[in-house]
């Protein structure tokens, strides 16, 4: 069975999700702050995090930025905050999707199966890939560039897989959006800018030459240059 950890000060709505993800077949567990969350998340092993932003003792960021520190589980993260801003900010530390509060249960767990499905798509996909200094294990969700280990979210690992298993082929916002989160959602373009600004961020701490190149009016292409170094 799956298990969700919903980190939610929040009584009624943490009660509320809990027993709506319960009801659709899911393990659900909360924690009322953001020391619990970590507690429980590094304890439980949960196969996703539902995240607060707002949170008293640790706040959402935080625990976002320590997770990611220790795990790869995915994120998604709460907030009633509405400025773009803020939404980006989540995004940067390593959450793979937020839903701005007020929200349906029915909304939520459409992300979440959303979410899952990018994860579990990962064992779907060819077992390794290789091009030039990038080596992608999708069995193991690992990522080496020029033999350095390099940790991506979940959804920062399915763009990069996905580009990198079709090089030079250009992908639209709109097709990643697609291909990534499944039906039913909106093409939040600069959702997807922001994970591939922090893809780029992260392998040019491995290797100087850029991989991942912008086709102006076009999208996206993952593109290995003789002299990738």
């Amino acid at each position: 069975m799956t298990r969700i950890l919903i980190v939610e000060d929040h009584e009624q709505i943490a009660e509320g999700v809990r027993a709506y993800l319960t009801n659709e077949g899911y393990e659900a567990m909360v924690a009322r702050d953001g020391e619990e969350g970590l507690r429980l998340a590094l304890s439980e092993q949960p196969d996703l995090v539902v995240l607060d932003l707002m949170l008293p003792k640790v706040d959402g960021l935080e625990v976002c930025r320590r997770l990611r520190g220790e795990l790869s589980v995915p994120i998604i993260m709460l907030t009633a905050k509405v400025e773009e801003t803020d939404k980006l900010i989540g995004l940067e530390v390593g959450a793979d999707d937020y839903i701005t509060k007020p929200f349906s249960p029915r909304e939520l767990v459409a992300r979440i199966r959303a979410v899952l499905r990018r994860t579990t798509a990962a064992t779907q996909s060819p077992r390794r890939i290789e091009e030039g200094p990038v080596v992608i294990d999708m069995e193991r969700h690992a990522l080496e560039v020029a033999g350095r280990e390099v940790v991506l979210t979940h959804s920062e690992f399915m763009i990069l897989a996905l580009l990198a298993g079709h090089p030079g082929r250009v992908f639209s916002r709109e097709r990643l959006v697609e291909e990534l989160r499944g039906d039913g959602f909106g093409a939040y373009d600069r959702t997807i800018d922001m994970h591939v600004a922090n893809i780029r961020k992260k392998l040019r701490e491995a290797v100087r030459t850029p991989l991942i190149h912008t086709v102006i009016g076009a999208g996206y292409k993952f593109e290995v240059k003789p002299d990738a170094r």
